[in-house]
């Protein structure tokens, strides 16, 4: 497997992980719907604690192997 190869595997395993958690999310909303200030500011133990921040992060793992894979440059 290439370099290239493994990136775009490890891009799309984080798509995956992505998705999972959007459909978890749409599936609550709909469920009991979602106060906005529980989104932003989940208390312990709510589902949606640390959604917000890692969904960010994985979002953000997935735009640098995007740019990666690509060529264009690594983003810090």
């Amino acid at each position: 497997m290439s370099d290239k190869d493994a990136l775009m595997k490890e891009k799309n395993e984080l798509i995956v992980k992505m998705l999972e958690m959007q459909k978890k999310f749409i599936d609550l909303e709909h469920g009991k719907g979602i106060d906005p200030g529980e989104y932003y500011y989940p208390p312990a133990g709510s589902p949606l604690e640390n959604y917000v921040e890692e969904y960010n992060q994985l979002a953000g793992k997935v735009n640098k192997l995007a740019h990666e894979i690509k060529g264009s440059g690594h983003i810090h």
